[in-house]
Formats: C-alpha cells, sequence, structure tokens
C-alpha cells in the first residue's frame, strides 16, 4: 500500500544548526530502535561532507547515554571520495573518527567504499554487490536500507550527485563511480534507484548557503539534473527533511 504525501515527506525546522542535529540524532535512534525490533538488525547509509560531522559527534556523545543497538548496525556509505580511507579528505576517515571509533559497532559490520582502487567501475559493482547480499530486499526487489542519511550542497548536490552528471540517469546500477567535471576526480556514489528504494531518507541541511537550493528544492518541479537533490524521493518510504532555520529561511519555513 502505497504512503500518503503526508506520510510520505515531512519537513523539520529547528532554530540552529545544533537543534536540527539533535532533532536528525533523535530520529536516527528511533529508526534503529524499531528496525532493530522488527528485524534483528538496521541497515544504515551514512553520509560524508561536512554537515553530517557534528551528529556524529553527537551520536557518539550520547552513546553511553541513550540506548542504540550499535552491534545489530549494518553501516555503509552513500558516496566517497577518490583516496585511500586514512587519508584526510576520505568521508569514511571523517565518519571513523567523530563516530564508529566511539561506539560498539563490530569491524565486519562496517562497509567503506573502495573509491581509491585502481579500477572503480569494478570496485563500485563490487560494492553494490556487497549492498545485495547485505541488505535485505524490498517489494521490488532492491536492497531496502532502513535509513540513507543524506546531506545537500550549496549546488544542490547529495551524495556524490552532482548537476548534470552522467550517475543522475542511471536507471540498472545500483553504484556507480563517475567524473565529476567541477571537481576534476572521481567519486563513487548511490544512484537514485537505491536511495529511492529506502525505507527512511534524511536530508541533513544547515546554513544560509543552501538558502537557495532549499527554496528550488521545496517548490516542486525542480530538475534533478540542475538539482539533484530533488531526485530523492522514496517509492514506498519516507522523506524527511531536516533544516536549521538560516536554511529554510528562503523558503518561508519557520523554526518549531
Amino acid at each position: 500500500m502505497s504512503k500518503s504525501a503526508e506520510e510520505s515527506r515531512r519537513v523539520i525546522v529547528k532554530r540552529f544548526a545544533e537543534d536540527a542535529t539533535e532533532a536528525c540524532a533523535k530520529l536516527f535512534r528511533q529508526i534503529a530502535l524499531q528496525s532493530v525490533e522488527a528485524r534483528g538488525t538496521f541497515c544504515v547509509s551514512l553520509a560524508g561532507g561536512t554537515t553530517p560531522y557534528a551528529l556524529y559527534e553527537r551520536l557518539a556523545r550520547q552513546a553511553t547515554s541513550q540506548h542504540m543497538p550499535w552491534g545489530e548496525l549494518q553501516v555503509f556509505f552513500g558516496d566517497e571520495r577518490d583516496v585511500p580511507h586514512d587519508h584526510v579528505e576520505s568521508n569514511f576517515r571523517m565518519t571513523q573518527r567523530t563516530l564508529l571509533d566511539h561506539v560498539p559497532i563490530p569491524l565486519g559490520r562496517v562497509h567503506p567504499m573502495p573509491a581509491d582502487a585502481e579500477d572503480l567501475d569494478v570496485a563500485a559493482s563490487e560494492y553494490e554487490k556487497a549492498v545485495r547480499r547485505i541488505v535485505p530486499a524490498g517489494k521490488q526487489g532492491a536492497p531496502r536500507f532502513d535509513l540513507i542519511l543524506l546531506g545537500m550542497g550549496a549546488d544542490g548536490h547529495t551524495a556524490s550527485l552532482f548537476p548534470h552528471t552522467t550517475a543522475l540517469t542511471e536507471q540498472d546500477r545500483l553504484v556507480v563511480a563517475q567524473f565529476v567535471p567541477v571537481l576534476g576526480r572521481y567519486r563513487m556514489t548511490f544512484t537514485f534507484p537505491l536511495i529511492n528504494a529506502a525505507q527512511d531518507v534524511i536530508l541533513l541541511v544547515t546554513g544560509d548557503d543552501k538558502g537557495e537550493a532549499v527554496e528550488e528544492l521545496l517548490s516542486g518541479g525542480a530538475d534533478p539534473q540542475k538539482l539533484p537533490a530533488a531526485g530523492v524521493s522514496p517509492t514506498d518510504g519516507r522523506l524527511t527533511f531536516v533544516f536549521d532555520a538560516a536554511a529554510a529561511r528562503r523558503a518561508g519555513l519557520r523554526a518549531d
């Protein structure tokens, strides 16, 4: 049964970035507990970039005070830069230092993207196989993450789906590697068929530099080729936008 528009999409606006981060942390814990209670595991894809940094630090600080089934997580990553895992620009390294090193997740349940591989196309295919092997399939046959956490850049990119890049139109592959001209380098990323198969997707966006993109994103009808975040639309799941007031102001939204 398909969900109503109200059930499938919600917007949360908090006054400050730290409040948006706390709201996201609360949702993260709720979805984790519900997933483990229902299926005995919590399959989650984490985001890179700057915005989730504070979220991971908060989750790590609350690891002992808030109940979380850390041992039941299966942790994947929605995108990665073409660098080794210990490189300062690695999404995995950032997540490891802010969160993974501080919570009791078994090492074998953490799955970093091999984005520094010699053959990135083969590496992306292997990562897709790992996702298919570990993440249970949904009704449509694609792996169905319990939660995919995303951020958004000022240009509207999400994961490593950048404006006017080939991955935006991918219909079959769930994980791809692509050259991003604006960056002059390669990235590995989830594609829309995988993102939109998730049970829950959270798009966490803070900062007034994102305001124009948020305004366009919420206005409806935005072209994913120009604003990739507009392509995030779970087919039978829920999309939650979590903004601070600075990011939501141009869209005319007030903080809760």
